[in-house]
């Protein structure tokens, strides 16, 4: 009979330690492959809590959720991209413009 790593052992769910790491490394991934990325904080709503979206200058982007806008601020810093509040700022056109390039096709 196997131990706990074997076939019969429960599969557990990502650690919060897992889920930050794995976050940051997608988040700075996109920031190596892109030109001109910039963070933008977007603010808790009924449905999802606060998050960390980051735009290229070709409009791409990427989101993740944060703890805080206080977290999203050191990702940003670490990374060393500009970081803007939506709440302030709004989303860039770019980002508006590559949307509607890239809809899903129904």
């Amino acid at each position: 009979m196997q131990g706990p790593t074997g076939p019969t052992a429960t599969p557990t769910a990502p650690s919060s330690g897992d889920r930050k790491r794995e976050t940051m490394e997608h988040l700075a991934s996109f920031a190596r492959s892109r030109v001109g990325v910039e963070a933008y904080i977007e603010p808790p709503n009924s449905n999802e809590p606060v998050s960390i979206l980051l735009i290229a200058t070709t409009g791409e982007w990427t989101r993740r959720r944060v703890p805080s806008a206080v977290d999203a601020r050191k990702i940003a810093g670490e990374l060393g991209l500009p970081v803007y509040d939506v709440n302030f700022t709004g989303y860039p056109q770019r980002m508006r413009d590559w949307n509607s390039k890239n809809k899903p096709t129904r």
